[in-house]
């Protein structure tokens, strides 16, 4: 039987956010309520947090969730089944439950061709409608996998929703076993890309300002490590230090001169990954790109039927497991303080940072 409330932290506004006695979430039709250990803190909710909100419905009502006012983020969750709604199959209290989050009607004509990323009525679980930190989440079975039989801990099934980012980020390069890619910034996002690269077969090249994260990336399976110095152009970083032609780069960063020496370092028809959201326009050499027949690329989310099945996957197959990018899961107490503040400033040191609802200090991680 589960307490009639929970604690969460809830986000009233700007900077406001309070750890709180709710109401425990009741699972409706094609529901899973599940009791929350391990959930990611994602650099989305660092900046709602810091100069948002721009995505949490406080002052307008959702269109799609109907959500309207205070609001628990969180949108990479994992959790243990409690209970489920009606026409909910396949799931036994206590299962371990990985989730991408992302909520799609499968009808419409997206969904359909499996890029449920576009779904006419995208929404996502900690974004649109209440996330997971918190001690109990509702979330549809729809975008769940039950991932008990793969022997994955709480603590790295809440890092299937970045994981699978990465997977689909990596996809859209449609990188070979034969080739080369650049990969400019390898936090977040970033580490989880490097693991699906060398999976790959490619050769890749990881460039970062941080040492510690460069050090990550190369156990991760970079072939070459390179520390871009602060304020110097990544052209000049770079001059002399690529060792074979670029056919990708994965960029990560949204950096403007980042971006334009990532054109020039690509052979023709090389493709550019844009993974990083910019803060606004940015130039690019359209003249260079239809010469050499680049091809720029977005990324978005992921597409759940492709990418999560194979994200839970691979996070199973490091047998090190995932305590350098996830070293320590925070207590709600420490939420702001712990991981919205520092990653807002850009003073993290941690690549991954996750939340145990459940816990009063911090403790390590077990993946």
């Amino acid at each position: 039987m589960v307490a009639g409330t929970m604690m969460a932290a809830v986000y009233h506004g700007n900077r406001d956010i309070r750890v709180e006695e709710v109401p425990t979430p009741t699972p409706g039709p094609g529901e899973l309520l599940l009791e929350v250990h391990s959930a990611g803190v994602c650099g989305t909710d660092a900046s709602e947090y810091a100069k948002g909100p721009f995505q949490y419905p406080i002052a307008k009502r959702h269109p799609v969730t109907g959500h309207l006012g205070p609001f628990i983020p969180g949108h990479e969750p994992s959790g243990r089944v409690v209970s489920w709604g009606t026409g909910v199959t396949g799931y036994a209290e206590g299962d371990l439950v990985a989730s991408g989050a992302g909520i799609s009607c499968g009808e419409c004509p997206a969904c359909r061709v499996g890029h449920t990323n576009f779904c006419k009525t995208y929404n996502t679980v900690g974004l649109q409608r209440n996330g997971s930190l918190a001690q109990y989440c509702v979330i549809p079975a729809s975008c769940c996998l039950n991932v008990t039989s793969l022997g994955l801990t709480d603590d790295a099934a809440a890092l299937s929703q970045p994981m699978s980012i990465a997977v689909h980020s990596t996809r859209q390069g449609l990188l070979q076993p034969d080739q080369h890619a650049l990969l400019v910034g390898a936090g977040g996002i970033g580490a989880f890309i490097v693991y699906c690269i060398a999976q790959t077969g490619a050769r890749l090249t990881a460039v970062d300002l941080d040492a510690e994260r460069l050090e990550i990336a190369q156990r991760l399976g970079a072939h070459t490590v390179i520390q871009a110095p602060p304020e110097v152009p990544l052209r000049e970083t770079l001059e002399g230090k690529i060792d074979q032609p670029i056919d990708v780069v994965y960029e990560a960063t949204a950096k403007e001169g980042s971006v334009a020496a990532a054109m020039e370092l690509l052979v023709p028809r090389g493709r550019l990954v844009m993974i990083g959201l910019t803060g606004g326009l940015m130039p690019v050499d359209l003249r260079r790109l239809t010469l050499r027949e680049v091809a720029l690329v977005g990324t978005m989310a992921h597409a759940f039927p492709a990418d999560f099945p194979e994200a839970v996957r691979l996070l199973g197959t490091r047998q090190e497991g995932w305590n350098d990018l996830a070293p320590r899961a925070l207590p709600l107490t420490d939420l702001v303080e712990g991981a919205l503040i520092p990653m807002a400033e850009g003073r993290s040191k941690r690549i991954k940072t996750l939340l145990d609802p459940w816990a009063d200090e911090p403790r390590p991680t077990v993946t």
